[in-house]
């Protein structure tokens, strides 16, 4: 489940197809361009979502997010390709949540049926979007059916504070009597919000304001970590083989704040501020320590600079922020993660942060 870790040292593959080319959002969207070069980078015709970096690879989160993106551009071709590809292959359980990951080369494709919640969260998103958007009102039953399931099976009172709820990664394998474990990145307070809103489920809602807490309590400690675990003493050490950096997993947390119109969370200030101090133009540092912002290590991709630059100039004023942002404009040259979070960025960029467009 530690999947962004599986990044580092893994050969890209080929996609398989083409995307689709019908029915994309209207020429006069700001982002239709870059949905576009988005959807040949990672999208293949049959709505797979490939991850090159992890051997052509599918998951949920993956076709959650590309769920999620073509509900807010309009685009129902890869809307419902995505969905239809996402139904026949990962749902495979019993509830209403994903089977984690596809493996192109693998029998049988599915090895792990375990689910990943942020996956499903963004999937059953963009099915609450899609359901008003496209005006679908069954998309909403569907939306519905993994939101109660998520709140069921995915989430955990925290041991040291019984009026708080944890997000679970997933249903299995992260929690015992010892302690919780926690990614803080699998919060999206907007999806969470919009979610309980739209399914008559506001447990989702109090999910993400104890999200927002946890998350500003980490981030008053430095930057947040990319995993953390929590007992009844309060925070742990999480098990061997988290880690504990603030690195792939962790650069969601500040962009989906962003996208949630938060930008004066404590994790935006403090990673606006870590990634300031890089030269400008990249390297972007893509995993620091917490507490001291030292870097280990940085890429060229520049959707993680799009993230840096996005964060300093919400950051850098009240309101809609700053003015102009070193932010580029979407990248055709970089792997599905940072592509992903680059047309995510961008995206933020044009719901809350008028004024902080690409320069």
């Amino acid at each position: 489940m530690n999947r962004r870790t599986l990044l580092l040292g893994l050969g890209a593959a080929a996609l398989a197809g083409a995307p689709p080319t019908q029915g994309a959002a209207p020429p006069a969207h700001p982002l239709d361009a870059s949905w576009q070069a988005w959807k040949s980078l990672c999208l293949s015709q049959d709505g797979r979502v490939v991850d090159g970096f992890q051997n052509a690879a599918s998951h949920s989160e993956g076709q959650g997010y590309g769920l999620a993106m073509a509900a807010m551009l309009d685009d129902r071709p890869a809307f419902d390709a995505i969905l239809d590809w996402t139904q026949r292959n990962l749902a495979i359980r019993d509830d209403a949540l994903m089977a984690w990951r596809w493996q192109p080369d693998a029998t049988p494709q599915v090895q792990d049926r375990n689910n990943a919640s942020d996956g499903d969260l963004f999937l059953a998103w963009g099915l609450a979007i899609a359901a008003t958007r496209q005006q679908r009102p069954e998309l909403t039953e569907r939306a519905g059916a993994i939101a109660r399931d998520l709140l069921r099976l995915c989430t955990a009172p925290h041991p040291g504070d019984d009026g708080r709820l944890l997000f679970l990664p997933a249903a299995a394998g992260f929690r015992s009597d010892a302690r919780v474990v926690v990614n803080p990145s699998y919060y999206m307070p907007r999806a969470m919000r919009e979610l309980a809103q739209a399914t008559g489920t506001p447990q989702l809602a109090q999910l993400a304001d104890d999200g927002v807490r946890l998350i500003d309590g980490l981030a008053g400690a430095g930057l947040v970590p990319d995993w953390v675990a929590f007992g009844p003493a309060g925070q742990v050490p999480p098990p061997s083989g988290f880690s504990q950096n603030a690195g792939y997993e962790s650069i969601r947390v500040p962009l989906f704040a962003l996208w949630s119109g938060e930008a004066a969370s404590p994790a935006v200030r403090g990673f606006a501020q870590a990634a300031g101090e890089a030269p400008p133009g990249g390297p972007y540092p893509v995993v620091l320590v917490p507490d001291s912002r030292a870097v280990i290590e940085s890429s060229t991709h520049a959707g993680y600079g799009a993230v840096a630059a996005l964060a300093a100039c919400a950051a850098a004023g009240s309101g809609p922020g700053g003015v102009g942002s070193a932010m580029r404009p979407f990248a055709k040259d970089q792997p599905y993660y940072p592509a992903t979070l680059h047309m995510m960025a961008l995206l933020a960029q044009v719901s809350h942060y008028p004024t902080c467009v690409p320069l």
